[in-house]
């Protein structure tokens, strides 16, 4: 997957029911807390990390990916690009294997990071405007 063009890991990552958001926010005018809510109304399961925030929408929020109750199938990352480089680390020992980095949250050493440790990484791309194009045929709601 890692040497994958991005259209073939969105599809992918799309058909992936398991989501974390790690940045999720419980600000409603930030990305962290609109792609959490966002990706939830559509049907995803979805967890968020926030070691600063306990909940969001009645949601409990995890302190780390290595709390979760369960192994996400796709790490959403919005956090400013340093954190995010802990974050692919804390994903490849954890052998979480695809990272969604949302605008902004992306930088040249963490796309390399994952590529070099087998992690398909998507980047340049929010997953909020690429979901208005994800199939309404695998049951999902299209909403903004």
């Amino acid at each position: 997957m890692p040497g994958e063009d991005q259209a073939t890991l969105i599809a992918d990552f799309v058909g992936r029911r398991i989501w974390a958001v790690v940045g999720v926010s419980q600000n409603p005018t930030k990305f962290g807390y609109r792609i959490f809510r966002n990706l939830r109304e559509a049907g995803y399961r979805v967890y968020g990390v926030n070691p600063n925030a306990q909940q969001v929408d009645g949601q409990t929020i995890y302190p780390s990916l290595e709390s979760l109750p369960e192994r996400p199938e796709v790490i959403d990352v919005v956090v400013p690009p340093a954190a995010t480089e802990q974050v692919i680390q804390d994903c490849a020992r954890l052998g979480l294997r695809r990272v969604w980095l949302q605008p902004g949250a992306e930088s040249p050493a963490a796309v390399a990071y994952c590529r070099a440790h087998g992690i398909a990484v998507v980047y340049d791309a929010c997953a909020m405007v690429e979901k208005k194009r994800w199939p309404v045929s695998r049951g999902l709601t299209v909403r903004e």
